[in-house]
């Protein structure tokens, strides 16, 4: 069974995610900044994050997915995040600057999740 890790500072996201994700089969733990975050994919050693752009800073995601790269963090990375609705911005994927594998816009629903949350895993089994 797949971890997933969510980190996210919003507590009713991460349990929603959580409650999908426990549903779907999955093993969950979560975080809600990026230092305890950062402390729990130590701790966790998830196969997956799920991982929020704006926390406590505006860009702690986006430093974050940085940071874990560079540490040579390989599993998947799903940021979620309604930046685009906040500041009209589009963002994507970009192996330096936002080193994630998906972007999702936030509310994502349940099917959209666990979609998305499979496809990142089989990938990476591959």
């Amino acid at each position: 069974m797949a971890k997933v890790l969510i980190i996210d500072d919003d507590p009713d996201v991460v349990e929603a995610i959580e409650i999908i994700l426990q549903q779907a089969g999955y093993q969950t733990a979560s975080a809600g900044n990026a230092d305890d975050g950062m402390a729990a994919v130590e701790r966790e050693r998830p196969d997956l994050l799920v991982l929020d752009v704006m926390m406590e800073q505006p860009d702690d995601g986006i430093r974050m997915a940085q940071e874990l790269r560079r540490m040579k963090f390989a599993e998947p990375i799903l940021m979620l995040t309604s930046i685009g609705k906040v500041t009209g911005m589009t963002f994507s994927r970009d192996d330096e600057m936002v080193p994630v594998d998906a972007f999702e816009e936030k509310p994502i629903s349940p099917n959209a999740l666990v979609s998305k949350v499979k496809e990142l895993l089989a990938k990476e089994a591959k």
